[in-house]
């Protein structure tokens, strides 16, 4: 069993020079680098589809809902996800703030106000990844000794993803006094509040309570949950970040090509496979994963994984790419 600890290194993180590298060997990967105003569309029609179900489902007994929310809403509210995170790089419309706005409208199925506070610290992440002070996507050492090895631990950890995703912000506000909220996120709560308010209004807590467990069950012990872990944790603790080339890429937006995101932030999801393609000599003989469902279970199941089970950089430097 390996020590509850992260593995530290003093190097720069592998993403900022491989962008480089790829931009000298193959200058028409610049041609990828676009905007995806179809994004919209997905959102708009992703959206719709919960609305209707949640509409409908109020007549159904508690378990028949809680299994088509875990079969079908949280796949598509895994996918309303991955679209508020294309919002958040900008890849939608050249604009910012009709980026911002429809982040926000992802939010309406989801049923919680994330996305303005998601923008904000997953950008912090992409630009001081690795850095524990800084990377709002590492755990404080406590949340990770509290998991540490135990199988149950760890799965509960998982099913919880959610609500400790929620409180990392707090963690950059108390190690470098970072304020939390602003002007968009006030907004993005308003506003969410409004959209549950009239849910409930016409159609019952029961609507609102599909949509929520959707949300709680795509972030969690799902197949689909198996891409928090993936993204970057592994038992090698080699790399910063790991891609996965499964077939679950098709029902979320090639989320799974996340070493490839972190090269090239400001390339939309739907050219993902093919920078993987024009320079695969930089991706091919990278560790990958194949399976969602294998990472979930490697990850409760394998006394080595925990997490603790990544890379964490001594150096402050940020990625001035990040935010492309």
């Amino acid at each position: 069993m390996q020590n509850l600890d992260f593995t530290y290194s003093d190097a720069v993180n592998e993403h900022f020079q491989r962008r480089r590298d790829i931009l000298k060997a193959h200058p028409e990967v610049r041609q990828l680098i676009a905007k995806n105003p179809w994004t919209a569309a997905w959102v708009i029609g992703l959206g719709a589809a919960q609305f209707i179900i949640a509409a409908n489902i109020t007549q159904a007994p508690w378990w028949a809902m809680l299994l088509v929310a875990y079969f079908v809403g949280a796949v598509i509210n895994h996918a309303l996800y991955v679209l508020m995170h294309e919002c958040t790089h900008d890849t939608v419309f050249e604009k910012a703030v009709w980026n911002r706005v429809l982040g926000i409208v992802c939010d309406f199925a989801l049923a919680l106000p994330s996305a303005m506070a998601f923008r904000k610290y997953h950008l912090m992440h992409h630009k001081y990844l690795g850095q524990y002070e800084r990377d709002p996507d590492i755990v404080l050492h406590g949340e990770a000794k509290l998991v540490g090895n135990s199988a149950v631990r760890k799965a509960l950890w998982i099913a919880g993803l959610s609500i400790s995703q929620m409180l990392r912000p707090l963690k950059v506000k108390m190690l470098i006094g970072k304020p939390i909220g602003d002007n968009w996120m006030t907004a993005n709560m308003v506003i969410q509040v409004l959209v549950d308010a009239a849910l409930v209004y016409f159609f019952g807590w029961y609507a609102l309570l599909y949509l929520v467990l959707s949300t709680f069950f795509a972030l969690g012990l799902h197949p689909m949950g198996g891409r928090w872990i993936q993204e970057h944790y592994s038992v090698d603790r080699k790399q910063d970040t790991h891609s996965y080339y499964g077939p679950l890429n098709r029902l979320c937006f090639n989320m799974g090509y996340h070493v490839e995101h972190h090269d090239f932030a400001n390339v939309p999801w739907n050219n993902l496979p093919k920078l993987k393609k024009v320079a695969g000599e930089f991706y091919d003989n990278r560790f990958y994963y194949r399976s969602w469902v294998a990472v979930v279970l490697g990850f409760i199941f394998n006394p080595q994984m925990s997490a603790y089970s990544r890379v964490i950089h001594n150096q402050s430097v940020p990625n001035k790419q990040a935010a492309e």
